[in-house]
């Protein structure tokens, strides 16, 4: 059984591989196939009448491992640089503001004509509301460079404004005022927690010469942000921090640090640590979206109900969306607007509500169909692209102004 068992995940993770290869080509995201094989595999354990011990359990653990990785991951890709400020500054306005503007409406539309409380819709809501940085970031590879940009910081902001709102709302059961002071301080502590971490752990990664030295610096990450979470910290940002330290390590060689730091060298072992950090981020994800297929009640998935409550519900996402970019941010609509998946943190929240707050409009299975509804749309966004080779002067325009560049070369690859 051993043997049959190892066979078995040596196969879910060569799929996987093949899934995530193919997506480039196929632009169909690799978590829609993911899933889908879950459902696959729950059906012919069905069929056989195999059972296999309950795992839902370990499902938010292995969320949450998926989350710290793919934030601390997206976190050393964004690059702090004057030129990009503008796109830079579109991008958490359009992460807030469209966060928040969805936020408001559903959750209004539950408290006004369906008599629900304040604090249980928002944490119902708010799953909803976050861009999932583990579809989108890897879908974003066919995008022109300064649109793919805008979507590693939208979709990042996107997670840790989420987060970060949803543990406030949780944890604050007094008022306001005073849980947003609380809140502040921790978060100013969580920073100085942050500074001194990133600087031992980068002191770490560049110093030591032992051969166990990445999977220290990762456990020793995920720790903190645990120990963050026990006291209600907010813990991401540690990870954000940490991340976005080391890739803009730039910013520290000109000064004092250039003394004890060989800036050539840690750039060599960020690069390492960057592929090791991949390869895991790519395993845990794996397992948990097959998992999370497996676990997805099927029938619910096609009840007229869930349908009409996932299409409301993602109707909403996109005409915000669209409206947002047509008349606040004024750039083309498309194809960002298809670049608004819900995913591995929409999963992981709604599972953290607790039960007594969790309401019966939002089921399981109308997160599911959101999350698969929103996928499909990204896919339908990602086909009708087609290859392009910017104009070099285009391009130049677009780095002064920090907007995207409209008029192109198009190459047609159908």
């Amino acid at each position: 059984m051993t043997n049959y068992i190892i066979l078995f995940l040596c196969v879910l993770v060569l799929l996987s591989y093949l899934f995530d290869i193919t997506s480039k080509y196929s632009r169909i995201p690799g978590v829609i196939l993911l899933i889908g094989l879950g459902i696959i595999i729950q059906v012919i354990f069905g069929t056989v009448g195999f059972d296999i011990p309950n795992m839902k359990p370990v499902l938010p653990v292995i969320g949450t491992l998926g989350l710290i990785l793919i934030v601390m991951d997206a976190s050393l890709d964004l690059k702090l640089e004057r030129r990009k400020k503008r796109m830079i500054l579109k991008s958490v306005t359009s992460a807030l503001l469209l966060f928040v503007i969805f936020v408001f409406v559903l959750s209004f539309a539950m408290v006004k004509f369906m008599g629900f409380p304040l604090t249980e819709s928002l944490l119902n809501v708010i799953p909803l509301g976050i861009i999932s940085s583990t579809i989108a970031i890897p879908s974003a590879i066919n995008l022109k460079p300064e649109q793919k940009e805008f979507i590693v910081y939208e979709s990042s902001l996107s997670d840790i404004i989420g987060i970060l709102l949803f543990d406030f709302i949780l944890l604050n059961h007094g008022s306001i005022l005073k849980g947003m002071v609380t809140f502040t301080f921790s978060g100013l502590l969580t920073i100085l927690i942050a500074v001194v971490l990133t600087s031992g752990l980068a002191m770490l990664m560049h110093r030591t010469r032992y051969h166990i030295n990445y999977v220290i610096i990762m456990t020793s990450v995920v720790m903190v942000y645990v120990l963050a979470k026990f006291l209600f910290f907010p813990a991401l940002l540690v990870v954000l921090i940490f991340g976005m330290a080391l890739s803009n390590n730039r910013l520290a060689e000109h000064t004092f640090v250039e003394r004890y730091v060989d800036f050539e060298k840690f750039r060599n072992d960020l690069e390492s640590f960057k592929k090791i950090l991949g390869e895991l981020t790519f395993l845990v994800r794996s397992f948990f979206f097959i998992m999370f297929g497996y676990y997805t009640k099927v029938g619910g998935l096609v009840n007229p109900d869930n349908v009409l409550k996932g299409l409301i519900i993602i109707a909403v996402i996109f005409l915000l969306r669209w409206l947002f970019f047509k008349f606040i941010l004024r750039v083309p609509a498309a194809p960002l607007v298809f670049f608004a998946p819900r995913g591995l943190i929409t999963i992981l929240l709604f599972l953290s509500v607790p039960a007594a707050f969790k309401l019966s409009v939002i089921s399981e299975e109308v997160i599911t169909l959101v999350i698969l509804l929103s996928i499909v749309i990204l896919t339908i966004g990602n086909m009708s692209q087609r290859k392009r080779i910017p104009m070099p002067q285009n391009t130049m325009a677009s780095e002064k102004t920090g907007t995207f560049p409209e008029s192109e070369k198009v190459v047609d690859t159908q």
